[in-house]
């Protein structure tokens, strides 16, 4: 016999935005494999006894081998456990999620995925403005800020980034963004676009700071931090109430 993953998306951070399936598969969880922007309150949902292990991904910290964390999933599974792999945000958005699905569906496992609110959503909502706009922002792009390397990604849509119509989410960007910022100013978007750094979004810690492109370009040429953040830009980036 063989077990089963539930691919369980824990949201921002935030425990009251977990969905009820996913609270109900963290209670009837013989193993989770966590993310570390899904542990803290969110894992005291687990039962009693269950077996709790990081495999989080952090930039400029050490962290599990992909091919590692795959094989964990299949391993407890195949000691027939009710796994459950809690990833941050929703877990399709930049979150390996193909590389582990398809380690299962090689080892004849199954699995589901279970949706949760998108961090970026919860950037917009604590900001107070939507992620689209009628007649101003028809369109919302969410890109990653940096490759498998960690540097900005040289095949980006310079096109699609500085289409005036679009909000655009950079997720995971803080460090590469001043040198996308110059990319972006040179390609033809005004440097005084308006932007948002969202940090921690839904945690207690949580800031959200306004900004143009080139002042938070500047920003963060000077310190990034080491909080988990996003970075908005576009016309719904504007607090023009």
């Amino acid at each position: 016999m063989t077990g089963f993953v539930s691919f369980v998306s824990s949201g921002p951070g935030d425990p009251e935005l977990l969905t009820l399936k996913a609270v109900d598969r963290l209670k009837r969880a013989d193993a989770v494999l966590f993310d570390d922007l899904s542990a803290g309150p969110i894992l005291d949902h687990a039962q009693r006894g269950a077996d709790l292990v990081g495999v989080g991904k952090r930039a400029g910290r050490p962290s599990p081998r992909q091919d590692h964390v795959s094989r964990l999933l299949v391993d407890y599974a195949r000691m027939n456990h009710r796994v459950v792999r809690l990833k941050s945000g929703d877990s399709g958005l930049f979150g390996r999620l193909e590389e582990e699905t398809e380690a299962l569906r090689q080892a004849g496992i199954a699995f589901e995925i279970i949706p949760g609110v998108p961090s970026a959503c919860a950037a917009a909502a604590a900001a107070g403005i939507p992620l689209t706009r009628r007649l101003t922002a028809r369109r919302v792009q969410f890109v990653t800020g940096h490759d498998v390397t960690g540097s900005l990604p040289e095949d980006i849509n310079m096109a699609a980034l500085t289409d005036s119509g679009a909000t655009t989410v950079v997720f995971m960007g803080k460090r590469t963004f001043p040198k996308l910022a110059q990319r972006l100013i040179d390609g033809g978007l005004p440097p005084e676009t308006p932007a948002l750094l969202a940090e921690s979004v839904s945690r207690p810690e949580q800031s959200v700071t306004r900004h143009t492109v080139q002042t938070l370009a500047r920003a963060l040429e000077k310190e990034t931090g080491d909080m988990p953040a996003l970075i908005l830009f576009g016309p719904l980036a504007n607090d023009d109430r």
